[in-house]
């Protein structure tokens, strides 16, 4: 018996280590095509980064040309930025010269992972329970008030619920309720990232696409599990309805929610990008806004390389949860027993 389940360990051990090998694999893989279909694209613009310069002199241009390697035939720069990638070297900005991507990166991504951070909670703390209410109340008032708001939160873009948060927040809210009706409430502030006034819109404005998949995911399978022979057996014996639905239908209707979460985390830290410029919050979606503008190319690579590798890399994890959550699925094949 000991030796049937020593054996039984060592295969799980065997599966994942076959599993994570196989999704790092792919992972980096797919990191070299962004990187290369990034790279040839930005080059294949015309002209070069220096262009909108004013007035440099040739020889200082030709300084500038060789140090970021583009005096060089285009296959030639291409291998010395795969050698720089495989440094863990992003290169230096072409705009604000000096400047390390790297450092840039470590100086704004908390900000902009904060914002992220806050708006998946909110998804999560508002999209899961209303997606169970609405579908125990299916038909009824409250289910139709969730579809409603899951069909806005799916169709109106973030940045146009974002620019209609500023206006009513501001004249209505802030000049309203509390200038001129004197009500208690705390004022909303719309620019920066100091204190919880400045991130209130920012999180909603962010947030509500995806409370609007969740709701939809979770009132969807969570019909589908409560109609199963196992819960209506559960049901005839008489279990109460909290365990009912934490024990035994939550379960296996939140797995759809946790298969959407590595895209979903690493398309609300993109998302954010309008959503920073358009509250003026000082995270990494300005720099890579300024950088697209002004043709920086290794500012433009360097975060984009980054982003795909924090989406591959939540992929990853996204798919152990998976596997924690749901034991029935088979490391490797991703099948159900």
């Amino acid at each position: 018996m000991i030796k049937i389940n020593i054996s039984k360990k060592e295969l799980v051990m065997k599966n994942l280590l076959r599993f994570l090998t196989t999704r790092i694999c792919s992972g980096v893989i797919t990191l070299w095509l962004v990187i290369t279909i990034t790279f040839f694209l930005l080059h294949m613009l015309p002209g070069d980064p220096f262009e909108s310069e004013k007035a440099i002199p040739p020889h200082i241009k030709a300084n500038m040309m060789k140090q970021y390697h583009l005096d060089k035939p285009l296959h030639v720069q291409y291998f010395y930025y795969l050698k720089d990638i495989a440094k863990g070297n992003l290169g230096e900005s072409m705009k604000n010269r000096g400047r390390k991507v790297n450092t840039v990166i470590e100086e704004s991504f908390p900000v902009s992972a904060d914002l992220g951070a806050r708006a998946v909670i909110f998804s999560l703390i508002v999209g899961i329970p209303i997606g169970i209410i609405a579908a125990l109340k299916r038909g009824k008032a409250s289910d139709s008030g969730v579809m409603i708001i899951a069909v806005i939160g799916i169709s109106v873009p973030s940045f146009v619920l974002a620019g209609l948060l500023q206006r009513f927040f501001i004249g209505v809210y802030n000049q309203i309720w509390i200038d001129k009706w004197h009500l208690p409430l705390m004022k909303i502030k719309m620019a920066g990232w100091d204190g919880p006034e400045y991130r209130i819109l920012p999180v909603i404005a962010l947030g509500l696409y995806t409370v609007a998949v969740i709701a939809r995911l979770m009132r969807n399978k969570m019909i589908e599990v409560m109609g199963q022979d196992y819960i209506k057996l559960a049901i005839a014996k008489g279990v109460s309805s909290k365990t009912l639905i934490f024990k035994h239908a939550f379960r296996n209707a939140i797995l759809p929610v946790v298969t959407i979460m590595g895209p979903t985390i690493a398309a609300i830290l993109t998302g954010s990008f309008v959503i920073e410029n358009m509250f003026s919050i000082p995270g990494l979606g300005k720099y890579y806004i300024d950088s697209i503008y002004q043709r920086d190319y290794t500012m433009v690579l360097g975060i984009t390389v980054f982003y795909a590798a924090f989406l591959i890399f939540m992929i990853i994890v996204v798919d152990l949860l998976y596997v924690l959550i749901d034991p029935r699925i088979k490391l490797g094949k991703g099948t159900n027993d």
